[in-house]
């Protein structure tokens, strides 16, 4: 038997498949545009976002709109730390592999790599958002691993973690277990919102 969370992960599936390609580019560009106006993204100088698949929201043209001396990063599942991520400089020389998932990633080059706490900014996909932060993802874990060193203190500001999604992936309450780290804002088709400092 579904359990809620998986009958909404597959609602929601299902919604952005159901989008036309001229309908995600479209609403990709609305929250974009919003994303590189913020104050998030003009500060931040190493910068983590991700390869779009399935319908979802498309950060890949956020490059475009760096500043100098910004740096871009994808994610990688990482070998060594168990559902973790590690970050690889994405540049015109970077070579993908597909992983376990199917999803195109870099091949790691070690003098290419940065550790998620010297990260400034993170967009991150995602599935659901609520009004409190609450982030839903794919079920792996994968980020909340990766920054859980963000809910051992309140004085641990970065990265910053903004999720990137369609409006309509906004939900009324979402479950929150202790391990699940908090969007800090999330910019969308029509909106960009800062979330209160909830850890």
């Amino acid at each position: 038997m579904n359990t809620p969370l998986q009958t909404l992960r597959k609602q929601l599936k299902q919604q952005r498949l159901a989008l036309s390609k001229n309908q995600q580019q479209h609403m990709s560009s609305l929250a974009i545009q919003r994303l590189q106006r913020s104050v998030p993204f003009r500060s931040a100088k190493n910068i983590a976002i991700y390869l779009p698949v399935r319908g979802e929201i498309d950060p890949s043209q956020l490059p475009k709109f760096g500043r100098a001396g910004q740096q871009f990063y994808l994610p990688v599942l990482s070998l060594y730390k168990q559902h973790g991520l590690v970050f690889v400089r994405w540049n015109k020389r970077t070579r993908f592999r597909l992983n376990q998932y199917q999803i195109p990633e870099p091949i790691i080059r070690y003098s290419q790599l940065k550790s998620a706490r010297k990260l400034d900014l993170v967009v991150m996909p995602l599935l659901a958002f609520d009004p409190a932060g609450s982030r839903l993802g794919m079920g792996g874990g994968y980020y909340d691993r990766s920054f859980a060193f963000k809910m051992r203190s309140e004085q641990i500001r970065k990265p910053t973690l903004l999720g990137i999604a369609y409006q309509f992936q906004q939900v009324e309450s979402l479950p929150r277990q202790p391990w699940d780290v908090p969007l800090d804002a999330i910019a969308t088709d029509t909106q960009l919102t800062k979330f209160p400092l909830v850890r």
